[in-house]
């Protein structure tokens, strides 16, 4: 048995599950959420708590069993409380700036980046005198989350060298050394 899929969802108040044949929908104060589940694992509501159960002992069916359960525990952590992201701008004349759902990157290449946000997500930059720029993301679909903060940090990675790049906030970065200087 999957030590993470044979242990139950909790469901906090104000969340509720609905489960119909392959579908779960959950929804909370922070919005509504709804996944379609492989045929092989069942899911049912028992007193204030979700249990997962799989139809057979397959590799696959396995493998899915803890899959789903993580993946509906990350939904129910969802819609009550959301996720944050805190991305950080490392460099000389690096800027960010939220419009709405855009948000305008100077990573210092000859032009800005213009990257559309999905409406599920919001987004606000924070630029300090003396400090680097931030970027706060916030959801309640933390697959989506981790997605668009994975695209942003894909458009600057950080070098080894000197540091600069877009990084999570507190992050630590493996430095490596500079040339030496020869005889």
């Amino acid at each position: 048995m999957s030590r993470i899929g044979k242990n139950p969802v909790t469901i906090p108040s104000g969340v509720t599950i609905d489960v119909s044949e392959n579908t779960i929908k959950v929804k909370g104060t922070r919005g509504e959420l709804s996944r379609t589940i492989d045929p092989r694992i069942t899911a049912k509501v028992e007193d204030d708590k979700l249990v997962f159960e799989r139809k057979d002992e397959e590799k696959q069916t396995r493998a899915m069993h803890g899959l789903y359960r993580s993946l509906v525990q990350n939904m129910v952590e969802g819609v009550s409380n959301g996720y944050k992201s805190h991305l950080e701008l490392v460099g000389v004349g690096y800027k960010a700036e939220a419009k709405g759902q855009i948000l305008e990157l100077n990573l210092g290449y000859s032009h800005a980046i213009f990257l559309q946000v999905p409406k599920e997500i919001s987004v606000s930059t924070e630029m300090l005198k003396g400090q680097n720029p931030k970027v706060t993301l916030e959801s309640s679909d933390k697959e989506l989350l981790g997605h668009i903060t994975a695209k942003i940090r894909s458009l600057r990675k950080i070098e080894p060298y000197k540091g600069k790049g877009v990084r999570f906030v507190g992050e630590q970065i493996r430095r490596k050394a500079g040339k030496s200087a020869g005889k």
